[in-house]
């Protein structure tokens, strides 16, 4: 999946000459926490968030200070050395860079223009619909040892059950890195029976624990 599916393409945006004020009042209103700066050309030339703006804006009890704090332009606090991506980016590449550097947006840019922006929260959203997780079904766990053909092996198990698989993840074993997690989400809400199939094909399944056991 790339980010061009899953960025906002309304983005809302300010001018470096706005005030404090202006980018406080976008937000409410907006119900956003990131607001990029765009200049006459709306090429991107800073980012704020609402972390920037408490930071920078005096205590609302310190009622001179903050009448004039929040008339500051947002030139003076906006950040400008901004990690970008570009709308074919691939999603997952996008989730790493947040993660490394620890930060909750990623602007996107195409020919140096504003087209999108991608938030932490898309990201989960789109974690959610690519596992299934808000639909009804069930999760399999399985511990496999890390060779090819392991993934097939266990499908086929469930193909001859005749359920449909919702998605598919794998990751290493953290404690054996000769062994790998699949963990299917299926559409059945009873999974006894490819639980009972899978053991008997010789796999071994993490979860769910059989209760009847």
């Amino acid at each position: 999946m790339i980010v061009e599916e899953i960025m906002k393409k309304e983005v809302a945006v300010l001018s470096e000459n706005n005030t404090i004020a202006d980018a406080l009042k976008l937000m409410r209103e907006k119900r956003i926490r990131h607001l990029p700066i765009v200049d006459s050309n709306e090429s991107l030339i800073g980012l704020v968030t609402d972390r920037d703006l408490r930071d920078a804006t005096p205590s609302i009890f310190e009622t001179d200070k903050f009448k004039e704090g929040v008339t500051n332009p947002l030139k003076l606090v906006m950040k400008t050395d901004i990690i970008t991506g570009h709308p074919l980016d691939f999603v997952e590449e996008i989730a790493a860079t947040l993660y490394e550097h620890r930060i909750g947006c990623l602007p996107i840019l195409n020919n140096q223009k504003l087209v999108g922006i991608v938030t932490q929260t898309d990201l989960l959203h789109t974690l959610v619909e690519l596992t299934g997780a808000h639909q009804p079904g069930s999760q399999i766990e399985v511990k496999v040892p890390n060779k090819s053909g392991k993934l097939f092996d266990v499908s086929s198990v469930i193909r001859n059950r005749k359920a449909n698989i919702q998605s598919v993840l794998v990751y290493p074993d953290k404690e054996d890195i000769n062994y790998k997690i699949i963990v299917l989400r299926v559409q059945t809400m009873n999974p006894l029976g490819l639980i009972d199939d899978l053991r008997e094909a010789g796999h071994h399944v993490l979860w769910p624990i059989d209760p009847r056991k």
